[in-house]
């Protein structure tokens, strides 16, 4: 599967090019500077904050040991670990409007889907005929992912708030990878087809999917729904260029690149249909960003960032997560923005 790099990939000369051009904070306002607030959690060598819902943010940290914990941090600023019973790793993703956190775990040589609820109530689960389950998104209770089969080829799934588990694949997928889920229980992500191309796709809650590419694309990658239904993703053109994707609820696609950098990656949209992501620049270093509904794009940093990676941005306040590279050790660090 082609990807795209991440944060925690860069290494070698590459991860010390981002260090090299290391950047204060940029205001996202021409009348206020953002509110930065870096964490770690207890024990973190390396701390990947995926997800944002009213203040509370959930992810994973990796320990000195080097196995991985999941995380949840309260709006006011106390990190919960959470480790599934019995498992070496665990890897927390996503978290919705109620507190409850979805992500999955290691035990033996499997991957596991689990939920956990706001008072620490842990449910695992697998769809039928996994052989490796991981979850990546969860709104008002229900969960998307995929998981692997026998034959370790990948299937999209959704588990609905009361437990029930449907499995699905876009006609004439070969590897069907969901990514994010809304509250009404539509459904984004991308799949691969036997030609190899990467598609876009939308399932609604009855299960019919509709397709989406735009124009001039080789690999279209949804990566975040609204609850209006809007999308935002990115997608390669045939030179191998990174462009920026809103697909808006009436199935409106408008393409974007950010001036500043060479590859566009955006990572979430608001319900106000402000999108949040990351930019690499000509050094390889990323660069966060939030464009506007009207189309203005302001970039940011945390203070003496070498890497900037946004995960997610909340659907009702706008807060921004993710993490950023320190310059002096290249160890990773959340961060909140809050405009």
């Amino acid at each position: 599967m082609k990807s795209f790099p991440t944060a925690a990939q860069l290494t070698g000369k590459r991860l010390l090019a981002c260090a090299l051009i290391a950047t204060a904070g940029i205001s996202m306002s021409t009348n206020a500077a953002p509110h930065f607030t870096t964490f770690d959690p207890p024990g973190s060598v390396a701390t990947t904050s995926r997800s944002i819902s009213n203040g509370a943010v959930t992810g994973y940290y990796q320990d000195a040991v080097g196995f991985y914990h999941g995380f949840v941090r309260s709006p006011g600023g106390i990190s919960t670990v959470v480790d599934i019973a019995g498992a070496s790793n665990t890897y927390a993703g996503s978290i919705d409007t109620e507190g409850t956190v979805t992500g999955f775990y290691t035990e033996g040589t499997l991957n596991h889907g689990f939920l956990r609820t706001i008072d620490g109530t842990v449910q695992t689960f697998d769809p039928p005929g996994s052989f490796g389950t991981i979850a990546l998104s969860i709104a008002n209770g229900a969960i998307t992912g995929f998981y692997y089969d026998i034959n370790n080829v990948p299937h999209g799934y959704v588990r609905w708030r009361g437990g029930e588990i449907e499995v699905f694949d876009p006609a004439g997928s070969v590897y069907t990878n969901p990514t994010s889920i809304n509250s009404s229980g539509v459904i984004t992500g991308l799949y691969q087809d036997s030609s190899s191309r990467f598609h876009g796709f939308l399932r609604d809650p009855d299960g019919s999917i509709t397709r989406f590419d735009p124009s001039g694309s080789t690999y279209t990658a949804p990566v975040s729904i609204n609850t209006n239904g809007a999308v935002t993703g990115f997608y390669y053109d045939s030179l191998g260029d990174i462009h920026g994707l809103v697909r808006a609820a009436d199935g409106g696609l408008i393409g974007f690149d950010l001036v500043r950098g060479n590859s566009t990656q955006p990572s979430g949209i608001d319900d106000k249909g402000y999108v949040a992501g990351f930019v690499f620049d000509n050094n390889f270093a990323g660069h966060g960003f939030l464009k506007f509904p009207d189309g203005n794009v302001k970039t940011f940093d945390p203070r003496n960032s070498a890497f900037t990676r946004v995960e997610s941005i909340d659907q009702d306040g706008g807060a921004i997560t993710g993490e950023y590279a320190d310059p002096h050790n290249f160890f990773f660090h959340g961060f909140i923005l809050t405009p």
